[in-house]
């Protein structure tokens, strides 16, 4: 008889395989952090395990895979509402976050960290400041992470050196933390906040470290315009001008893209984030997901940062990607069910560079799976697993999550975290923020 950590049984499974299997009265065991077996109960191998899981009602899944959000504005929720995306930034965004210190940064990761369990969100991708107090959260939550340290020049040639100099140490010394739970990035923020040089500069140092490059691109239609009106060249132009674009090149937002440059990035493989909410929030406008991907771009879905989506629930931004793009293309056909979930799970973690260790449910992969409690009123009946999940489905709903073969919450208990600790401190040190900028509730 095989031994094995962690038996999950009775469960309807979708792995997210490729194969569009469901499997229905499913058993999944877990051994050593990784899955050992996943299949019908009926043809379960012998094993004797020492933690069992009723999952009957529930959906056994991959853990969602957020692919760009900002995680320490979770401090910032509510705070700049109903503007531009420029003033956004320039006017209220920039200056609270002059006044960020690292303790500040960790109680901002731990909550969102917080929110992303109770959500079923297990791995996602960072871009932020003090990225190493982020790691820290992690570790202490559970959870899997690429971060990238983020670089603002803005204009400002010697914080921009200072900046990327902390980017590259930072990558350096987190890559593979935390037991291999959190890889590492370079993240140069945008092509209107950093120069051509320190892009190239940015594009030698990820080659020679061997990690990827996470960086916002064609947001704005202002800023691409700026752009274009200084340098002569739109983002992506400028970007292959400079052999910036490669497939380890994650490209959050990618709105404001002529057929040409998509093209461009698609014979490059550079992989693409959707914040679908984010962008409507902030009314820059909608990509084209459906071009994207019919030129064969790999595309996941970002929640983008809670300050300009105000929530990390995966579930709600699942649904709200496929439903604007059916709008935006006046075509129902387009972005189905089961291709949004994949979006948020294996092509996911294929944007990340992790399709090989997570993101489907399949033997030998790492243990980051989630179970959806189905027993509610807004999920029954269950004619098709896939419309529920992207549709009905509530990050409240989630019953159980299981990261590294760990279980970071059952029954929505969270046995990671101090949840009431948690929330208490973060609600202080965003008071205590808001003091230091001078800035009212």
């Amino acid at each position: 008889m095989k031994k094995a950590d962690i038996i999950i049984q009775n469960c309807l499974i979708l792995p997210m395989d490729g194969k569009s299997r469901i499997i229905e009265d499913g058993s999944i065991a877990i051994e050593n952090g990784k899955i050992a077996h996943v299949g019908k109960k009926s043809k379960f191998p012998s094993f004797k395990g020492e933690n069992i899981v009723d999952g009957h009602g529930k959906i056994a899944m991959p853990g969602l895979i957020n692919c760009h959000t900002h995680l320490p504005m979770t401090l910032f929720r509510g705070i700049a509402e109903d503007q531009p995306l420029d003033k956004w930034l320039i006017e209220t965004i920039w200056p609270l976050e002059a006044n960020l210190q690292p303790d500040d940064v960790y109680h901002g990761a731990l909550l969102g960290c917080l929110e992303m369990i109770k959500s079923g969100t297990t791995c996602f991708a960072d871009m932020y400041f003090h990225e190493g107090k982020i790691a820290e959260a992690i570790e202490k939550a559970g959870l899997r992470a690429v971060l990238a340290q983020g670089i603002i020049e803005a204009g400002n040639r010697t914080r921009g050196e200072r900046m990327f100099r902390e980017n590259v140490d930072f990558a350096k010394k987190y890559h593979a933390y935390a037991n291999g739970r959190v890889t590492t990035q370079l993240g140069p923020h945008a092509v209107y906040s950093c120069s051509p040089e320190l892009l190239t500069k940015v594009k030698e140092a990820a080659s020679a470290l061997n990690v990827g490059i996470h960086i916002h691109l064609a947001e704005s239609k202002e800023m691409a315009k700026e752009i274009k009106e200084k340098s002569g060249f739109s983002e992506i132009e400028l970007l292959e001008n400079l052999r910036f674009l490669s497939p380890n090149v994650l490209a959050a937002h990618c709105v404001h893209l002529s057929r040409r440059e998509m093209t461009l990035m698609a014979k490059h493989n550079v992989k693409i984030a959707y914040n679908p909410i984010a962008n409507m929030k902030i009314a820059v406008g909608t990509a084209k997901i459906k071009d994207l991907m019919t030129l064969g771009l790999t595309v996941g879905i970002g929640t983008d940062g809670p300050a300009s989506n105000n929530s990390l629930d995966m579930f709600e931004s699942m649904k709200v990607a496929a439903l604007l793009q059916k709008l935006h293309y006046h075509d129902p056909t387009v972005l189905p069910t089961e291709t949004a979930l994949k979006m948020a799970t294996i092509d996911g973690a294929r944007a990340l560079g992790l399709e090989n260790s997570v993101g489907s449910l399949e033997v030998g992969k790492q243990a980051d799976l989630i179970l959806v409690d189905f027993k509610k009123p807004h999920l029954t009946p269950m004619h098709n697993p896939y419309a529920n999940i992207v549709y009905s489905t509530h990050g409240s709903d989630v019953d159980t999550v299981i990261a590294n073969g760990k279980i970071l919450m059952e029954n929505r208990k969270v046995k990671t975290l101090n949840e009431d600790e948690v929330i208490r401190d973060a609600e202080q040190t965003a008071s205590n923020l808001l003091a230091r900028a001078g800035t009212l509730r």
